[in-house]
């Protein structure tokens, strides 16, 4: 009987050791100590409140100006997901750094929740530029942008528009606009991409009457056996104590989780297209050597005029970039932007 009850604490052990990866520095919810953090609120240009938190050096002479970063979080993740965590990183080596919920995610205005919308998504970011560049300590010729995943291809977007983001930086950077249409690598075909447009067509029936919702993703609280390498590494992230972060009000809005009917407007979502237009302005693409999204970094790097750099961090996956901080390559993140900005 010992024996048994000790195969099943080892079996458990080791499923909780699998089910939350702490390895190589993993550090989301990292507080720094050498920083003051404030929670800000302003609109955006649709009159949406937008909720961020503002990261400031102790002892910052605020008579004088300052460089500074907005920084997005994963697509359909909160601030306090791999966000706070960059925004830090970058605000301890002297930057005013802001880290903005997404419009219907976290504590950011926006109905239904869990909405999908690029368009509101990519005018965060140049509200955010707006908020910093109004701020007496900020100077606004020197304002970057770092995307985290899918905010890379919403910062893409909003460089193109504003040239007030003088350096922009992305990290494990999903094209949501491409992966809806095309799936990873091109695994989607024409025939599936029509199918799943229909099926959210017709939903919007069923949520037209007040039936419920149907969500793209399917990872709620518990991880399905037959869960893909991919849905595993996101659980491990989103779904345990690693990166869990369960908005106010109710677990019916857990992070990641977006409604199909929202999520197939992003098949007319084209980030990349014009992306040679934000050229001269310098870009920065950083993904993992066995990320899955690797592909739209390369990509990216590929369209984009000049100076551009693409960084391949060795043995790192798409997830291992949110907050591995063994992996992330935070020096290389400064140096960038102290060279331009």
């Amino acid at each position: 009987m010992r024996k048994l009850l000790l195969f099943f604490t080892l079996l458990v052990s080791s499923f909780t050791a699998m089910a939350q990866d702490m390895s190589n520095g993993a550090d989301n919810f990292y507080k720094s100590n050498k920083l003051t953090v404030e929670k800000v609120t302003f609109k955006n240009q649709y009159q949406m409140k937008v909720v961020a938190n503002l990261f400031i050096p102790k002892g910052l002479d605020r008579s004088k100006k300052y460089p500074a970063i907005v920084v997005g979080h994963p697509n359909g993740a909160v601030k306090e997901q791999s966000a706070n965590l960059y925004a830090q990183k970058l605000a301890e080596q002297g930057f005013v750094t802001l880290a903005p919920d997404l419009s219907f995610w976290g504590e950011s205005e926006g109905q239904p929740r869990n909405g999908v919308s690029s368009d509101i998504y990519t005018e965060v970011f140049m509200a955010s530029v707006d908020f910093l560049g109004t701020r007496p300590f900020v100077d606004r010729s020197r304002i970057g942008a770092l995307g985290i995943c899918g905010s890379g291809s919403y910062v893409v977007s909003a460089a193109k528009i504003d040239p007030r983001m003088k350096a922009i930086a992305t990290v494990s950077m999903y094209d949501m606009g491409g992966v809806n249409r095309n799936g990873l690598n091109h695994s989607q075909s024409l025939e599936q991409r029509k199918q799943f447009i229909a099926a959210a067509a017709e939903q919007r029936y069923v949520e037209f009457q007040g039936g419920k919702k149907k969500y793209v993703d399917g990872m709620l609280e518990t991880l399905r056996p037959d869960a893909s390498p991919i849905e595993r590494e996101f659980f491990d992230f989103y779904r345990t104590p690693r990166g869990e972060v369960v908005p106010k009000g109710s677990s019916l809005y857990l992070t990641t989780n977006r409604p199909i009917t929202a999520e197939v407007k992003q098949m007319n979502f084209y980030p990349f297209n014009d992306i040679v237009t934000i050229s001269p302005r310098p870009m920065l693409f950083i993904a993992g050597e066995k990320a899955h999204s690797r592909e739209f970094s390369e990509e990216a790097y590929k369209l984009a005029g000049q100076p551009k750099e693409l960084v391949i961090i060795p043995g790192a996956g798409h997830v291992d970039l949110y907050d591995r901080t063994d992996l992330i390559p935070f020096a290389k993140l400064t140096d960038f932007f102290q060279k331009n900005l």
